[in-house]
């Protein structure tokens, strides 16, 4: 059973920055894919960023590109999303997910599991 537990979220200005980390646990090898969504209050679910395994490969939603970054470290089983340059809207719940890959590439559909989610308010 795959485990995700996120962590880092919090209150900032706007312009600020925050740090959020994925503990992933309950699967081995590289064939999963790792991602971050977020829902604003009376919005769908987005998605954000996602990495691809092995290769390290990412792609952001246009909304946070070149704000946003994910990465991960493989030996601790993390991934990361640091977020620069907050903004207002970038107010919402985030949620790790992760799903396994489909032929190496990480489609948006394939995320099957969800960590709790942290909340991250942006302030004006």
């Amino acid at each position: 059973q795959v485990q995700l537990v996120e962590s880092g979220g919090g209150s900032v200005q706007a312009g600020g920055s925050l740090r959020l980390s994925c503990a992933a646990s309950g699967y081995t090898g590289n064939n999963y894919c790792m991602g971050w969504f977020r829902r604003a209050p009376g919005k769908e679910r987005e998605g954000v960023a996602r990495i691809r395994p092995g290769s390290g490969s990412t792609v952001d939603a246009d909304s946070v590109k070149g704000r946003f970054t994910i990465s991960q470290d493989n030996a601790k089983n993390t991934v990361y999303l640091e977020m620069n340059s907050l903004r207002p809207e970038d107010t919402a719940m985030y949620s790790c997910a992760a799903g396994r890959s489909r032929f190496g590439v990480c489609p948006w559909e394939i995320f099957n599991y969800w960590g709790q989610g942290t909340q991250v308010t942006v302030s004006s």
